[in-house]
Parts: C-alpha cells; structure tokens; sequence
C-alpha cells in the first residue's frame, strides 16, 4: 500500500490542541447582547461573526425591513469598531464614498481627505442602486484593504469588514453586481421573514421601548485588538488533508454540474476553508469538521455560481443545486 493509499484510509483524528474557549466565550457574549434587539437571526448573527473571524465581506440580501442596518450598527458597537453607513443611490461617484483630493490654499498643494470607507465597519446599503463606475470603486478596498489616490497608497486601519446589503425583489432604478463584485464577498446571507412566535416577540419588545433608542442599553464587548487575535487564532485552526480534499472536491463539482452555468472559482476554496475555520473556532474548537464545510457551504458558494438559463427557467436555484453536491460528493470519515 503506497504513502497516498494510507493517507486515504487514516481516520480523521480530532484532537484540541490550540484553546479557542477565549473566542467562544466573547463571541457568546456578542450574540447574546446582539439578541436583545434582534429577534429570530441567529443565523444572520452567526455568518456575521464568521466573516468577522475570516477576515472577509459579507452581502446581505433581504426585503426590507428584517433588521440588516440595525444588525451592522449593533455588531459596530458590540465590537467597540467605528462605524460608517453609506447609502448608495444612482448619482453617488467614487469620491463620495473613497474621498478626494482638495487643494490648500495655505499650502498651496493638494490634500487628501478620507471618505466614509474609513472605518473599521462599513455599511453599504442598497449597493446594487449605484451605477458600476460605483461599485468597481470598492474593488481595490475590499480585495487589498487600500485605497490608491493620486499615486499615494492608504491602508485601511484593521479590523475592516464591508457589510452590504440589497433588496432581492425590487429591480427598477438598481444595477446588478458583476460576478467580479460578487466574489469579493466572502458571504452573502439570505434574510427571510420572522415566523409568527418571532413577530410577536419584534412587536411586544417595539411596544415595551421606553427610549427610542434601541441600541442604548448595549455594551461594547470586544476590542479591536481583541479582534485582530481571534483572527490569528483561526489561522491556528487544524485542517486534516481528507477535509481539504472535500473542499476541493465540493468546489471542482459545481465547475463539471452540468446544471450550472458558472462553477466556482479556486477563491470559492479558500473562501470555503477560512470560513469552515472561523466556525469552528466559533465553536470552541481548533479543528474543522466535515459539518462545518457544510454548514458554510451555501453562503461562500451562492453567490459565486450561475445557474444554467434553461434549468433557472425551469425554476431550479443555486440552493438546491449546492445541496445536491454537498449529498453526492463523499464525506469524509
């Protein structure tokens, strides 16, 4: 039996070696105290703080109204991070949200001065109202975490998370992300509609308010710093070759589904990997599991395929077709 047969046949052992109790217990924390305003998103909550950990982008995609701005503003506060929200409208330019250069008089030269994307979270909202010329804007900062202006280079001060946000219904006056946009997210979260025991729950705690400001009573829990070593910690986390071989395989089947227009790309991988790692630490834990991959496995590749146009015309999604592959490919054991 050669070298690769054995490395096949080992079973997966999973043992703690690095401790990630001081990310579950904050991470914890934050959950809750995000949980005293918002009602029935867990989910929502949870990839957030994934993408947090992985150091990556989301997109969140929701009618309006099921708490995506609210959610940023308290994730801000809860982290203790500056916060800026941009609205993006059809007449917004690039220099509105990257800043321009002014000249000074006293000086007599040109100075920089920094736009709303300097802070450590941004909320973009409504990000496919902006023209292209916009959202090509974004492009360096999200992949690079710098902005380039007049030859000058300015990195942007960690940690930095884009959160963006769109209306899956509304199509007038809106343009649609590029899948180049749309790969630069790490996530994109499906919100949907608070189930009945939940409604009743949003309603009750709007009529018990006595302020009107609902993000009053929360509490800064984790700082900055903090942040940037959980981060470090994740990259701690232990990944048995059987896991990325599954990843990779999960990945290479959405590029030969013959249902599927556009497969994912090596990015999706890698995407995939950071975000099974920061779940796991999540979880208290310094090792990824199979359910991990496919716990993300929607998140990090919905937004990256496309669905063929005779079987999206047939009504099949991207959703059914991810859950198709995660069943078929083997898991490891």
């Amino acid at each position: 039996m050669n070298t690769e047969e054995l490395q096949e046949n080992e079973p997966l052992k999973f043992e703690s070696r690095v401790d990630m109790s001081p990310v579950f217990d904050k991470l914890l924390a934050v959950r809750n105290e995000i949980n005293k305003v918002i009602v029935g998103q867990e989910r929502m909550i949870d990839l957030l703080l994934v993408s947090m950990l992985a150091n990556g982008h989301v997109l969140l995609e929701g009618v309006p109204g099921v708490a995506k701005t609210i959610t940023a503003r308290l994730l801000a506060k809860t982290l203790d991070t500056s916060f800026a929200r941009i609205q993006f409208t059809p007449d917004l330019m690039p220099s509105d949200i990257l800043g321009t250069l002014v000249f000074d008089v006293k000086k007599s030269d040109f100075e920089y001065r920094k736009g709303p994307i300097f802070a450590n979270i941004i909320l973009i909202d409504e990000i496919n109202r902006a023209p292209a010329k916009t959202q090509a804007a974004l492009f360096e900062v999200m992949e690079e975490r710098q902005i380039t202006m007049d030859g000058t280079t300015h990195v942007m001060a960690p940690p930095f998370l884009v959160i963006a946000t769109q209306n899956p219904i509304e199509q007038e006056g809106t343009y649609r992300l590029p899948e180049a946009q749309l790969d630069r997210f790490l996530l994109k979260i499906e919100i949907g509609y608070p189930d009945l025991k939940d409604e009743i729950m949003i309603i009750d705690r709007e009529h018990q308010l006595v302020t009107s400001d609902k993000l009053a009573d929360i509490a800064a829990l984790v700082k900055p710093e903090e942040i940037m070593a959980f981060q470090q910690l994740v990259r701690q986390v232990r990944v048995e070759h059987q896991i990325i071989e599954y990843i990779a395989k999960v990945v290479i089947n959405t590029r030969q589904n013959p249902l599927l227009y556009l497969g994912a790309s090596p990015r999706a991988s890698i995407a995939l990997l950071k975000s099974a790692k920061a779940l796991a630490a999540m979880k208290g834990r310094d090792f990824v599991t199979p359910e991990d991959v496919k716990d993300v496995s929607y998140a990090v590749l919905g937004h990256r395929v496309v669905v063929s146009p005779e079987k999206e015309m047939e009504g099949i999604t991207a959703k059914q077709i991810i859950k198709q592959i995660i069943e078929t490919v083997d898991v490891p054991r």
